[in-house]
């Protein structure tokens, strides 16, 4: 296939990045509504592919040694398969079980890669955190002596603690649309990894409401034996692929110049 046909079949990829547009924060409602409609769609395939994701990331957390940077690496991978498969559903395509595995079809490097840099913003937010405990406790050694240990070694464990939560919840901004983007815009991965970034605190509002509900919801889906997490994790890629629509949403092709012939000569 020649470049101008490349481009007409991804015209994202031909001229820019999408931007992210904004919207008020009571979308973060409009957003979990549309997931739980994505789940109600197909209730029984839903939770299939919800049993299938928690035992695969169960098991892969299991290797030893590289099982957690496996968890890690392939996490965006699984998250594009279920995206695909809520674009299928508001596509009025049937959802199947095989869309769980899709992202292994549909740009799996790329996919990957995210998983990868996510790897490495979670080891440096961990470091990060060790640094700033180790650094607070020998402070108040050297300071306070050892009078001062107790209460510099807890200072340092919050302060630390509080790093690593900062430096997680960017790196949660940064994955929040880096699947869609990567799956249905071409999208590379760092670059995707920087546009959710950038819209999610566009959309600063709409992710903090968002945030303390999902938070809520998390703990209502622990009350009945963990059960809803079966139900949680669908209806989260829903609202994920709900909010990349509402945010990003889907660029048209755009029509192709018409060819200008140039004027014969003698002629005006």
């Amino acid at each position: 296939m020649n470049e101008p046909a490349l481009k007409a079949a991804h015209p994202h990829n031909a001229a820019r990045h999408p931007q992210p547009q904004r919207v008020s924060p009571a979308q973060a409602l409009v957003w979990l509504k549309a997931g739980w409609g994505y789940f109600i769609g197909n209730p029984g395939i839903w939770i299939a592919i919800s049993v299938i994701f928690i035992v695969m990331l169960f098991v892969l957390g299991l290797v030893p040694l590289l099982g957690w940077a496996v968890v890690l690496i392939g996490f965006p991978v699984m998250v594009a398969g279920m995206v695909l498969g809520c674009h299928a559903q508001a596509r009025g395509e049937p959802l199947r079980i095989e869309h769980l595995f899709a992202g292994l079809k549909v740009h799996a490097g790329n996919l990957a890669l995210v998983g990868v840099f996510y790897l490495l913003g979670g080891l440096i937010a961990g470091f990060v955190s060790v640094i700033i405990v180790g650094g607070a406790a020998l402070t108040g050694y050297i300071i306070e002596a050892l009078a001062g240990l107790g209460l510099g070694l807890v200072s340092g464990v919050v302060l630390g603690s509080v790093a690593f939560s900062v430096l997680w919840v960017l790196l949660i901004t940064a994955l929040w649309f880096a699947a869609p983007l990567v799956v249905l815009r071409d999208t590379p991965p760092l670059d995707a990894m920087k546009l959710s970034l950038s819209a999610c605190f566009g959309n600063f509002g709409a992710f903090v409401v968002l945030g303390v509900l999902i938070y809520v919801l998390i703990w209502v889906a622990m009350v009945p034996a963990g059960l809803g997490v079966l139900v949680l994790v669908p209806v989260l890629a829903g609202t994920v692929y709900s909010s990349y629509q509402d945010v990003f949403g889907e660029v048209p092709a755009l029509p192709e110049a018409p060819a200008v012939t140039p004027p014969a000569e003698g002629t005006e």
